[in-house]
This record gives C-alpha cells, structure tokens and sequence, in this order.
C-alpha cells in the first residue's frame, strides 16, 4: 500500500513541475510567435472555406511578420475590429 502511494506521489510532483513550466512556455508562445485562429465566413472565399459558411478552416498566424514589418501584399492578416469592441469580433483579410 505505502508503495503505490509513493508512486502516486512523484507521479503528482512530475506532473506539477511539467505543468508549471509547459503553460508559461505554451502562453509565451501564443503570444509572441504564433497562435491558431479560425477562419469563418463567406469573405475570404474560395481560398479559405471553401464549402460555405457552415465550415471553418484554422490558419497559424505568424506574430514575427508583423513586428518586423515584413507584411507583403496578398498575405493574410487578422485583426480585432474597432466598431465592434463590446462583441470582441476578429477579422481576417487579405
């Protein structure tokens, strides 16, 4: 009995300290370098959402591009949208 405890033990003290290093790596990550977005709407169409609004594709967004100024024309690009604040909308375009 005081084996298995002593198993659920370090099993619970590698689990904390991957969890506490893996979430700050994982939200540093979102926020400086990359992050996942869903792409939904009829506005980007035909290259994104092809089927019509009733699907939607997932781009990565590359945060690098933006902060060294490297935006070329014909790149998608997201957006939070200024007349809408309270609702939060995101916009991506082209």
């Amino acid at each position: 009995m005081a084996q298995s405890q002593g198993w659920v033990k370090r099993y619970f003290r590698a689990f904390c300290k991957g969890f506490f290093v893996a979430v700050p790596v994982a939200v540093t990550f979102l926020d400086r370098v990359a992050c996942v977005a869903r792409v939904e709407g009829a506005s980007m169409q035909p290259s994104l959402n092809p089927g019509g609004s009733q699907s939607s594709d997932v781009v990565l967004l590359n945060h690098w591009k933006v902060r060294n100024f490297e935006v070329q024309r014909g790149d998608i690009v997201s957006l939070v949208n200024a007349r809408k604040l309270a609702v939060q909308t995101t916009l991506i375009h082209r």
